[in-house]
């Protein structure tokens, strides 16, 4: 997984790839920065491993008799001090010492046999720097920061963290496996109570995470959770890396919640931002740069450090403490707080120089390899992912990247860069633009299969249909598009849905299902999103008069059981079943036979199942004829039009449907859309029915969700490892997908363009 191949002329990249081998020069250069600089840190440090433990020796840290504390990448200040509660913030007899690497030292002895810095109290560093001023910052590496409350644009404050024996909570539970296909619920803790207030992790812990269980998520993904001063930031303008959000408890709190997470059966993935910071000067590392260039500094200098659409910092990804101080980082969230993995939050930004600013990413291999490529920051994510998978070999670790670079998913082994997937972000910006600026009629089958076909062989994506971004101030979610104000009046099952309304939940369902089953090989789900959360997401700002409204989660909608929220709930937790019980998310066999534009009608095959999605707003179709692979009868395994779904029941569950071939066999020519069986189903206006191959020598089923076990090899089902996404799209229907002329003024090709497939 992590050893490059000493012939770096040779990499694996190249046999799945040929076209790569046209920038050969380029990848060379980069694996062998990263081999070079691995070697480096296991000269001087020992191992990557040894260099990742940071937080051993920097920040605050116990002896036998004493607490120590280091501070790095002050090579240019000419003092230095530890104030705080503990000497009444008082630095003059705790004057520090500086070594000629730049890093300050002191260690303060205990005191009658106790720490003479009591757990729980304040502290900060402070130092001089070349104009002779005193500066008071938050420590580096401080594990907890708090601000008062009370005060309304207060400072934050480290906070020495070291509880006692019988207040550190202590874990009970093992980490989960990994599973073969991740399914994540993606989660804000502040923003998870129905009350408008911070929730806190306790609170997520007990009353959201059974929630998540009961839906079949196997995964939850949280947000927010380094300290961030600015709470409307969603957590992406971090000012403290060790620290956990203070707003929703203390790291014991955390811990808490991660351990009740892995009892239940849910692995945990953390939204870890390394591509960049707060600008925050009095709370956050922007408070250490005081004039010196990128060498002692966290960030580069001038603009190179500055991320103008962000307003932050942007690190300095080839010095050799910021490596430290971001791996460690990785380490301690890992190892102290058991994360089973991460979503890497802003990967095009860190890739390229030009951060992705006014950039349309086609697929052009040209745009992923040249000298806008930032291969410091590439290298990083090297070692990120080495280091991680060294640690953990069953993390899960997750590119947040809309460029589509590719070998961003492949292992470092093969000159990659050693991501396990990344998420398909190009899908949810296409259901935006059709809800937006498409009547149904208008919808074409060939574009939104492309869309969520569109990803490279052997590169794993996450999908989703909306996350969080889809639902900030501005936008609203998928439901609300599609229902607006009758979601206040009309959703109630006490009287007849609207068309509005029935249509909208109807399109819910088979926009979020056909993304999960076509669109990659894991899927996510932003909390509240499963049952039709409506409204968007607007934390407590100037602009709002500081209203915690629009920051909550409204889960009386999905409780009250005379609401159609429920309907909503139940088709997504179904959604999930059916791929826990036939493990077709990690199927590497994916046929799509037919993209019907005149019916609306898209057929495909991802495992041995047979998927039927009917777009079409108006026309149901009796004996509609479905093409397959494995001949054989075949059952109902989920229906989106069941009542339990808020459908009308039309589709029979107890019917056999039995094949008939076509054609020649092995003449693929002579089949029907290039499928060698077929059968006939009912397929009613905007519904999708998946079907399931009845196992005849062991029929003692209920007729749904049944007959997979034997049928796993068939499908294609792999070693996790081995699980590529091997996508197919049949000829015809590439071909014309590519005839096609899109003179659609509405449609937005770089919606799906920008996720990188093969360079024509």
């Amino acid at each position: 997984m992590t050893t490059i191949e000493e012939d770096v002329d040779d990499l694996g990249i190249y046999s799945l790839d040929p076209v790569l081998e046209r920038f050969k020069g380029h990848l060379k250069y980069r694996s062998q920065k990263y081999v070079e600089q691995k070697m480096l840190i296991e000269k001087h440090e020992g191992s990557l491993e040894n260099f990742a433990q940071g937080f051993l020796k920097f920040g605050f840290n116990r002896d036998d008799d004493g607490i120590v504390y280091r501070s790095g990448l002050q090579l240019h200040s000419q003092e230095a001090q530890i104030i705080g509660d503990f000497n009444g913030w008082d630095g003059s007899k705790y004057q520090m010492e500086k070594n000629k690497f730049g890093v300050w030292t002191i260690r303060i002895p205990d005191v009658g046999g106790k720490p003479a810095i009591s757990h729980n109290s304040k502290v900060k560093f402070r130092f001089k720097h070349g104009n002779g001023i005193w500066v008071d910052r938050i420590p580096a590496w401080i594990r907890y920061a708090t601000v008062d409350p009370s005060r309304f644009a207060a400072p934050y404050d480290g906070v020495y963290w070291d509880p006692p024996p019988s207040e550190r909570y202590e874990f009970k539970y093992a980490r989960p496996e990994k599973p073969m296909a991740p399914r994540i619920y993606e989660a804000h803790v502040g923003m998870s109570g129905s009350e408008p207030q911070v929730s806190s992790y306790r609170e997520f812990a007990d009353n959201v995470l059974p929630r998540i269980r009961a839906n079949d998520y196997n995964t939850i993904q949280l947000m927010a959770i380094m300290e961030h001063s600015y709470y409307a930031s969603f957590g992406y303008h971090v000012t403290n890396f060790f620290a956990v959000s203070s707003r929703s408890g203390t790291p014991e709190d955390l811990k808490y919640l991660i351990d009740k997470a892995h009892s239940l059966g849910l692995r945990v993935l953390m939204d870890v931002v390394h591509s960049h910071a707060s600008n925050n000067v009095t709370d956050g590392l922007n408070g250490y740069d005081v004039g010196q260039g990128s060498q002692d500094s966290y960030f580069h200098s001038g603009d190179r450090g500055y991320h103008k659409l962000w307003d932050s910092r942007l690190f300095n990804y080839a010095n050799w403490e910021v490596l430290r101080f971001l791996l460690s980082n990785l380490r301690w969230w890992l190892e102290e707080f058991r994360f089973d993995g991460f979503r890497f939050d802003g990967v095009t930004s860190m890739l390229y120089h030009h951060h992705g600013i006014d950039m349309g990413f086609t697929g052009n291999y040209n745009e992923y390899f040249s000298e806008a490529t930032d291969v410091d920051a590439v290298v990083y994510m090297m070692l990120a992912n080495c280091l991680v998978h060294n640690l953990l070999p069953d993390a899960t670790v997750i590119a947040e990247d809309v460029s589509g670079m590719p070998t961003l998913c492949r292992p470092i082994s093969e000159g990659g860069v050693g991501f396990d997937y990344r998420l398909a972000m190009a899908i949810p910006d296409k259901w935006i633009n059709y809800l937006k600026n498409k009547t149904d009629d208008r919808w074409s089958m060939k574009d939104i299969v492309s869309c969520l076909t569109n990803r490279r062989y052997t590169e794993k994506c996450v999908s989703y249909a909306e996350s969080h971004d889809q639902a900030i101030v501005g936008d609203k979610t998928i439901t609300f598009l599609l229902m607006d104000q009758e979601m206040y009046t009309g959703m109630s099952d006490l009287k007849p849905p609207s068309p509005v309304v029935e249509r909208g939940i109807a399109l819910h369902k088979m926009i979020h299902f056909i993304t999960m089953a076509l669109g990659g090989e894991g899927y996510l789900n932003f909390m509240g999103n499963e049952f039709g959360h409506p409204e968007w997401i607007d934390f407590p700002r100037e602009g709002n008069g500081w209203s915690y409204d629009k920051c909550r989660r409204q889960w009386n909608l999905v409780d009250t059981s005379h609401l159609r929220y429920k309907y909503m709930n139940a088709f997504d937790r179904a959604m999930n079943a059916l791929d826990e019980k036939f493990l077709f998310l990690a199927s590497t066999k994916q046929i799509v036979s037919s993209a019907d534009e005149e019916d609306k009608v898209i057929v495909f095959e991802r495992g041995d199942l047979v998927f039927v999605f009917n777009f079409h707003p108006e026309n149901t179709y009796q004996g509609y004829k479905v093409g397959c692979d494995i001949p054989g009868k075949y059952r109902v395994a989920l229906d989106s039009d069941a009542l339990e779904f808020g459908g009308l029941g039309r589709v029979g569950h107890d019917v056999d449907h039995f094949t008939s071939p076509e054609g020649i066999p092995g003449v693929r020519e002579t089949n029907f859309n290039d499928r060698p069986n077929s059968f006939r189903v009912l397929s009613p206006a905007r519904t999708c029915v998946v079907y399931y191959k009845v196992n005849e020598e062991s029929e003692a089923d209920d007729g749904e969700l049944t007959g997979a076990d034997e049928d796993h090899e068939k499908a294609g089902v792999e070693d996790a490892a081995d699980a590529t996404g091997l996508n197919i799209l049949v000829p015809a229907i590439v071909a014309e997908l590519d005839a096609d002329e899109d003179d659609d003024p509405d449609d937005d090709d770089e919606d799906y363009e920008m996720d990188g497939g093969w360079e024509d």
